[in-house]
């Protein structure tokens, strides 16, 4: 069995999930040296080195590379701090390792409004409304500014309509939406100069608010050829009944075809034919290895004129990748040789439905703040005990997956939850339903840390809803 060594940036469950279908393989030996953001069990169990570099640093994460590039053969990095600062672009400089991820250049969240104009030349359907405010246009103009930002939000359709983003990064923070961020004009303007200029000149655009169902496009690249893979459900709020505050995902779910349960085939056909001229104008006449990796991770909402796009990101979803990789037919260790090689042709996916939920300590989403009742603060700070969920594998075998996320393992040889979520069940079932019951039975097995989670993930009633609503809003198109 030939041994292949594998450079693996870890940020969270994400990258135990890359992991663990990286191990997986059943022709390769797998060698993991991994650079991670903190000691997280599954990663540092799984790895022949293992080093943490909390701010993932790209130089550092280079110099990891550098001294064991006799041992390393390629590198796969997901998080996007590090792709947006060029981690592939220095490595692959300075060795002979190859990465699979985009280059700075194609880094496409890098910039919001740089985002906004491709689209617009592109495919100019796929953008909502949209307004880019410039501070070197209105820099010294704060009069001016004012009134032309309340005339812009006046002609979306006031201030429940609009959507404030800064032109940056906020890594899942900064973006304002009408009617929950702020519900007047003047909240609107404060909101609006918080990111305004500023040190960095930053710009911020403003744009109409969709109505609409959300949904996940994810696709494999390797500069010439294009994979989609199977639609997903990301819950973005915190709380039940998609309340309380945005955060980096709560759970995913996929059906066990191509697209969720409110899309119609033409939607998913839209998306795909959307995406596909994104990458066409930036492949150019040929292959274009900068976008190798997975260069189009695509919220899109579907709207009663069809699919918008929310944003694009140049990383897999986090935690739409964990509904995805569990399934992958293909040996990994193959695909990523084809993604390098140019020779991505397809990818075979079991015919499965996945729903992925995670467990986050009280302090996210100021849950123990909101919910106080529901938090026992007797168990705040105790450790993380997985191994009962680990065992649920005697039942469900592949079926379940438990990858831990914000966890760091510890000089104790116990496991603590960090600032963030700290670790999501994967069930893999033949319909949601039964995938769902399988991931919150293992939810239940993890103890301490007076963890929590949202309990609709994927729930009937919720997916009932959006069908609904999508069924209102085609009747207001036919109407």
């Amino acid at each position: 069995m030939e041994t292949v060594g594998i450079l693996v940036v870890s940020y969270g469950a994400r990258e135990a999930a890359i992991i663990d279908a990286l191990s997986h393989s059943g022709k390769y030996k797998v060698e993991l040296y991994v650079a991670d953001k903190q000691r997280n069990p599954f990663n540092v169990k799984k790895a022949k080195e293992h080093i943490v570099i909390p701010n993932l640093n790209v130089k550092l994460i280079c110099d990891f590379a550098k001294k064991r590039v006799n041992h390393i053969d390629f590198g796969i990095v997901s998080p996007e701090k590090p792709i947006i600062e060029g981690v592939r672009d220095l490595i692959e400089k300075e060795t002979s390792i190859p990465i699979i991820c985009p280059t700075r250049e194609y880094a496409i969240e890098g910039s919001k409004v740089a985002q906004r104009l491709l689209l617009q030349d592109v495919v100019p359907e796929a953008n909502p409304k949209f307004r880019v405010f410039d501070p070197k246009i209105y820099g010294k103009k704060k009069d001016e500014l004012t009134k032309e930002i309340r005339k812009w939000i006046e002609e979306l359709g006031g201030v429940d309509k609009s959507v404030i983003k800064p032109d940056k990064p906020g890594f899942g923070k900064g973006v304002g939406v009408g009617g929950e961020h702020y519900t007047t004009f003047e909240q609107a303007l404060k909101f609006f100069f918080g990111s305004f200029g500023g040190k960095t000149g930053e710009s911020v655009i403003i744009e109409e608010r969709a109505d609409g169902e959300e949904s996940s496009f994810q696709a494999f690249c390797d500069g010439m050829h294009l994979i989609p893979l199977p639609e997903t459900r990301d819950h973005k709020r915190a709380f039940d009944g998609d309340q309380g505050p945005n955060t980096g995902g709560m759970g995913s779910y996929k059906a066990r075809g191509d697209w969720l349960p409110f899309m119609k085939k033409e939607d998913k056909e839209k998306e795909t034919e959307m995406v596909t001229e994104l990458f066409k104008y930036l492949r150019k006449n040929g292959s274009n290895e900068g976008l190798r990796g997975m260069p189009f991770y695509v919220a899109f909402i579907h709207t009663k004129t069809g699919p918008k796009v929310l944003e694009i990101n140049s990383r897999p979803g986090d935690p739409e990748i964990q509904n995805i990789l569990p399934i992958i037919e293909n040996d990994t260790v193959d695909l990523c040789y084809d993604l390098i090689n140019g020779s991505l042709s397809q990818i075979q996916l079991q015919e499965k439905a996945t729903v992925t939920i995670y467990k986050a300590p009280p302090t996210y989403g100021d849950y123990i703040n909101t919910f106080p009742e529901r938090v026992n603060r007797n168990e705040i700070g105790t450790p993380i005990d997985l191994n009962e969920a680990y065992k649920l594998t005697k039942k469900y075998g592949d079926n379940i997956r438990v990858y831990p996320a914000s966890m760091e393992l510890r000089n104790d040889g116990m496991n603590y939850a960090l600032g963030s979520r700290t670790v999501c069940v994967v069930g893999i079932g033949d319909d949601i339903e039964h995938a769902r019951k399988i991931s919150l039975e293992g939810l239940t097995r993890i103890t301490g840390g007076a963890l929590w989670n949202r309990r609709d993930i994927a729930a009937k009633e919720h997916i009932a809803r959006s069908l609904k609503h999508m069924q209102r809003l085609r009747g207001a198109t036919k109407s």
